[in-house]
């Protein structure tokens, strides 16, 4: 007879909100000085989603460095907008 397929903790969806805030910080970061709306989108969304991985990753679901490292890419990203855009006006 076969055993019930179980869900394990390491299964949940939170596992992969680290390497996608990883990803898309890395895309905000390298863009930031290039392609300004892209790089704001994807900034944000790093930092929103690094947040919630750093969140869950205390809780042990996931890994940290990787939700920590893409929040500070998607802040990186949107920082060097910011920047952009104050050399830009003055």
């Amino acid at each position: 007879m076969r055993d019930p397929i179980v869900v394990a903790r390491q299964d949940s969806p939170a596992v992969a909100l680290g390497p996608t805030a990883l990803v898309l910080g890395v895309i905000a970061a390298l863009t930031s000085f290039v392609f300004a709306p892209f790089a704001l989108i994807a900034g944000g969304l790093a930092v929103t989603l690094g947040a919630a991985g750093m969140h869950h990753a205390r809780q042990g679901v996931g890994r940290m460095w990787t939700a920590t490292l893409g929040t500070l890419l998607g802040t990186v990203g949107v920082l060097g907008i910011a920047a952009l855009l104050g050399a830009w006006s003055a």
